[in-house]
């Protein structure tokens, strides 16, 4: 597992995103067995109550869930996985979105600029 880390948020909320994005993309399945606090402390050289705390904040969420002393999961809940892809989904577009307008570039002249580009993207 290897996260670039950046330095404008806490790791905690930055291993949780990572998380997320794996969970919307189908990498982490619903069910899938996770790595260990500890281990995952090991695998992204960072501290393990960092480890612990994002565990903590997900298990909140309802992302994972850890029965007695078995490895936590992943939630079986589809749509939790279904609202962290629409959360993600809705993050980018709100980014992109405040960003275009800061141009003041009109909607009908970016959408076909947006498609072409998906397109190209999604061909490479």
């Amino acid at each position: 597992m290897k996260i670039k880390f950046n330095n404008r948020d806490p790791v905690y909320v930055q291993v949780i995103r990572h998380f997320k994005e794996q969970m919307a993309t189908g990498i982490i399945e619903p069910g899938q067995e996770i790595p260990s606090r500890r281990e995952l402390a090991n695998q992204l050289k960072i501290n393990p109550n960092t480890a612990q705390r994002a565990y903590k904040e997900m298990e909140e969420e309802g992302l994972i869930f850890t029965e007695g002393n078995l490895p936590s999961r992943m939630t079986t809940d589809e749509k939790v996985f279904q609202a962290v892809r629409s959360e993600l989904i809705l993050e980018a577009v709100d980014a992109f979105v405040n960003a275009v307008r800061t141009i003041n570039v009109p909607l009908d002249e970016v959408l076909p600029i947006i498609e072409q580009k998906y397109k190209k993207e999604c061909n490479e």
